[in-house]
Order: C-alpha cells, then structure tokens, then sequence
C-alpha cells in the first residue's frame, strides 16, 4: 500500500527575546507563529475500523499538537533559562504571566526542533514525523525533516 503524507495547520501567538543577539530581536517581542505538521504512513486498510481510509484522523493529531505545542505555547513568553533573562522571567510570572524557560535560544530553529520531539514522541505506531514548518513572520520560517535527521 502506498504511503501518503498528511498536513495540518495551527497558529499560536508567543513572545521571546534573543539573549546576546546584535538586532532588534534581543528586545522581547512576538510573533503569530504558523506550525504545519507533516505525517507519514499506510491509510487503514481495514474496512472494519472507523477511520478506514485515514493515515491518521486529523482530530488525533490536533490533539497532539494541541497539547504538545500550541497549548502550552499560545499567549507565552519564552527565555532561554541559561541567560540573564531568568530574572525578567521570574518576575513576569510573579506577575502572572505565562513564562516558559527552555534550554536553547529561541529561535525558530531551535523552536522547531523542540516541537518535532515532543510530536515524536505522541504518534502512533505506523506514523511517523515527515517535516514540520515554523513560520514566524510572512516570510520567515524554520523547516525540519525527518530525513535530514
């Protein structure tokens, strides 16, 4: 049986700032990020089964995503925790503001590269990660494949 590839987009608004960065990104600022999430696999052979046809139902894999990324991600601040920029951090959060600290520099690069390990990690057996693309700006954007990696 073939193998067919399958995409679904999501948007998200998170802010960051670039420790140590010679532009205007070192100041925080946002962006309303556009994820698109490639899978690849059999569609269900089996007539039997409820999504017969599907290499995975898009609702799965929205849940996936949902809860890996744009959920925790949407309306956040995120700093590299190794940087000065954990003391802003904590002070937002005693503010209430969502923070996220990571161990990476955010940038799109880095960000996507995240995002494809913890999507990896929630797919079925049978489906695998193809590619996953960042947009940041209109016309800026990270990309990962699986066959790079």
């Amino acid at each position: 049986m073939s193998k067919i590839r399958i995409t679904k987009q999501f948007s998200f608004e998170t802010g960051h700032a670039l420790y140590g960065y010679d532009g205007k990104c070192k100041n925080v600022h946002g962006h309303s990020y556009k994820l698109s999430v490639t899978v690849i696999g059999t569609p269900i052979s089996d007539a039997g089964n409820v999504k017969f046809g599907m290499v995975i139902d898009f609702t799965d894999l929205k849940h996936i995503v949902k809860e890996e990324i744009v959920d925790h991600f949407d309306h956040a601040t995120v700093f590299n925790k190794n940087t000065p920029h954990v003391e802003l951090a904590s002070e937002l959060k005693t503010r209430g503001h969502h923070v996220i600290l990571v161990d990476y520099q955010p940038t799109s690069e880095n960000m996507v590269i995240d995002f494809a390990q913890k999507i990896q990690k929630r797919l079925p057996a049978g489906i695998s990660l193809f590619s996953l693309k960042l947009q940041e700006t209109e016309t800026s954007f990270a990309e990962w494949y699986a066959s790079d990696n």
